[in-house]
């Protein structure tokens, strides 16, 4: 019952403070997808919901960026054709991955694998009539998947890779990227000045900022900081607000899973506690690996914005985007002029009464 009551009063500040100043502010909302799924699971979810759907992951053979195998092809083509549902539907490939980026480092040292890569995401862009590239390259100039190379020099060579995908794709297709939301990566992966002109977008990964190699338990996608909150997804936009980076071109994330602890001692509800990282479990499967049935007890960090559970009996910790923090992440992009809103990934929502559809029924709030 709290949970509803306090759903249901975010959706009344927005219907309260969104009149023909709040139209304005979401004439271009985004609705973000990424999407791992084949060609058949795309057509359960709602996407004329969206604005956006982000084929994840493609990745580079050679210079150049490849799509896999022929079921990649599939999927590929079925969100093309996708446009038929919603003819405002833009259809992006993505570059990357957590593990998906080893070669990143080297083969956009140079110049002309910069040119190369982009001329086959030209020549892909045009075949399969898609919108646009994503990079997700985690992380360029610091430490991402253990083992994958990187370089100070990473730093100049993304914004080179920008410019030239600029140069050889115009301005018909778009150009976003995934951007880790922690400092670190803010502060020391992207020269923004020189990046911002040539892009879109930005896919904040508001999530994940506490992740599996953490051995203390903590939000891994809270919409604010607190005194033990370091970073959320407010802090990642405060910080590139304060360097000029234009807000209308930033999209935060939401998480549409959870994330389990193991062995964890019972106090303060899990909370900040030493464990170890179980395993993750999709939003669909929320209520039934995570009901209160089985155990778990339910809990709200109202400083972070931030739901969290805890099964005192077994020792587990669950830390996860739902209903409620997914409403005020879209209000809040919605009220400080975002560009919108992004989740990692669609197969991983419920088919019917979703996290897509509480999205979209916030947005529309806003309209009125």
């Amino acid at each position: 019952m709290r949970y509803l009551a306090l759903l249901l009063a975010v959706s009344t500040i927005v219907s309260c403070n969104h009149h023909d100043k709040g139209k304005s502010k979401i004439a271009d909302f985004s609705v973000i997808a990424y999407y791992s799924g084949n060609a058949t699971l795309v057509d359960s979810f709602p996407i004329e919901k969206l604005t956006h759907i982000i084929y994840s992951f493609c990745h580079l053979k050679g210079n150049r960026l490849n799509v896999d195998n022929a079921d990649d092809t599939l999927t590929i083509e079925k969100l093309v054709s996708l446009k038929s549902r919603n003819p405002g539907l833009k259809i992006l490939l993505s570059l990357g991955g957590w593990g998906g980026c080893r070669s990143c480092s080297p083969v956009f040292a140079s110049d002309s694998a910069r040119k190369e890569f982009a001329s086959s995401v030209k020549n892909l862009s045009h075949y399969f009539k898609t919108d646009g590239i994503d990079l997700d390259w985690e992380y360029p100039a610091i430490e991402g998947h253990p083992g994958h190379p990187y370089l100070p020099e990473d730093k100049p060579n993304f914004t080179a890779l920008i410019k030239t995908l600029r140069d050889s794709l115009g301005t018909e297709l778009e150009i976003s990227f995934a951007a880790g939301g922690f400092v670190k990566y803010l502060e020391e992966s992207i020269d923004w000045k020189e990046v911002m002109p040539l892009v879109d977008k930005v896919n904040i990964m508001s999530y994940d900022l506490v992740g599996g190699y953490s051995t203390v338990t903590g939000h891994h996608t809270p919409l604010y900081s607190s005194p033990f909150v370091k970073e959320s997804a407010d802090r990642a936009i405060r910080y590139l607000d304060s360097i000029a980076v234009p807000k209308n071109k930033l999209v935060i994330g939401a998480a549409f899973y959870a994330r389990t602890w193991e062995n964890v001692a019972d106090s303060n509800n899990g909370l900040f506690q030493p464990g170890h990282f179980k395993h993750s479990t999709a939003y669909f499967d929320l209520d039934r690996l995570l009901s209160r049935d089985s155990g778990y007890s339910y809990y709200y960090d109202s400083a972070a914005r931030a739901s969290y559970a805890y099964h005192h009996g077994k020792k587990l910790f669950a830390t996860f985007d739902d209903s409620l923090s997914v409403a005020l992440k879209t209000k809040y992009a919605l009220d400080n002029g975002l560009n919108g809103i992004m989740f990692w990934e669609l197969v991983l929502d419920k088919k019917h009464d979703g996290m897509v559809d509480l999205i979209d029924r916030v947005v529309k709030e806003s309209k009125k």
